[in-house]
């Protein structure tokens, strides 16, 4: 087959003419040959696999500068940032998901708020420990009525920063939540928690801390989420990690490039991709989503050093057996220190339960 013109080409890969002049002018997909007098372009059958390429990308909702990036790299390297592009398309969706079911349960009034606001509360403890290894503790771990939070500091000015994280969310533990903006007011109260991170960083990138927050509607826990610190939500019996670690390691899990097996060893494992640090320029966005509470719900938020010591099943057999918040707590840290306590340890423990009005 030889030189296909702009329509022959446009029908044969199902990209319209108007888009192939557009990816022309972007330098995505260039005609192999541009008539000088004419200007009319003319593409070569071999360019036809790469406008189809182009196409799905597209289909999938890429970027153009990244299906650009895609475009550039062979078989293998493409099929792994396709790989990593609708892992994070997922991740998003699922937040709008949990986002727009709010919505409709608020506008429809078919929440529930009305009848648990005054029947649901939290029952909750909170404590951090230094562990058997580290000289300091950098970790601060903070439970009240409404707002449930474990920062996981590091660098130099990892304690103070972890500290001002959380104080900087503590005014939401004084204050009625309106369940309908509960998102965007979190949101606004991270970003104070990452000036003050920088102030007490003093602008060091360094410096920074991990964040992870749930707060309290009366009938909804709005989480937060930063970092590779966790929550956990116990549930029927059943453990349930409900945050997503900001990491290298958990990247490369997610693009297929690791076993989780691998992961566990790996000298990356506490290399972090989001965290609030002493720079503006290097804090990112947090995770922000929506849980529906249950009476008999229980709650755990805690530093990476209790899944680092104590493993998932073993959590959960302690989240299980334990009857109050308070003996939770202790108990998974007494299991991170006999693991050895490689690391600081953070813990949160919280219940839903009823009360009579």
């Amino acid at each position: 087959m030889g030189m296909l013109t702009i329509g022959a080409f446009a029908k044969a890969c199902r990209l319209s003419p108007k888009a192939l002049r557009l990816y022309d002018e972007l330098d995505l997909l260039r005609p192999a040959r541009v008539d000088p007098d004419t200007g009319y372009r003319y593409y070569a059958a071999e360019q036809l696999e790469q406008a189809r390429l182009v196409a799905w990308l597209r289909r999938l909702g890429m970027p153009l500068a990244e299906i650009r990036r895609v475009r550039s790299l062979d078989d293998g390297a493409a099929a792994v940032e396709i790989r990593a592009y609708w892992a994070r398309v997922e991740a998003e969706t699922a937040v709008r998901r949990d986002l727009a079911a709010f919505l409709v349960d608020h506008l429809t009034e078919e929440s529930r708020r009305d009848t648990t606001m005054d029947t649901l509360e939290l029952r909750y403890c909170a404590h951090s420990d230094r562990g058997r290894v580290r000289p300091a503790n950098q970790d601060t771990a903070y439970a009240g009525g409404r707002l449930l939070a474990v920062a996981d500091g590091f660098g130099p000015a990892g304690a103070p920063a972890s500290s001002a994280a959380v104080e900087a969310l503590r005014f939401l533990d004084t204050r009625e939540i309106p369940a309908s903006g509960v998102l965007n007011l979190l949101e606004d109260a991270v970003r104070g928690a990452a000036q003050a991170v920088r102030d007490a960083a003093d602008g060091s990138a360094e410096a920074g801390t991990t964040l992870t927050a749930l707060l309290w509607t009366g009938s909804r826990l709005a989480l937060v989420h930063i970092g590779d610190s966790r929550a956990y939500l116990l549930r029927d019996g059943d453990l349930f990690r409900i945050t997503h670690d900001h990491t290298v390691v958990q990247s490369m899990l997610d693009e297929g490039r690791l076993t989780p097996e691998e992961a566990v060893s790996h000298p990356q494992r506490t290399l972090l991709l989001k965290a609030l640090t002493g720079t503006e320029a290097t804090t990112s966005s947090p995770d922000l989503r929506l849980h529906d509470a249950r009476p008999g719900d229980r709650y755990l938020l805690c530093s990476d050093g209790l899944p680092t010591a104590v493993p998932d099943d073993t959590i959960s057999d302690l989240l299980t057996t334990t009857p109050t918040p308070d003996e939770a707590v202790h108990a998974l840290i007494t299991a991170a220190n006999n693991s050895g306590g490689p690391d600081n340890i953070a813990c949160v423990v919280a219940d839903v339960i009823t009360t009579t009005t």
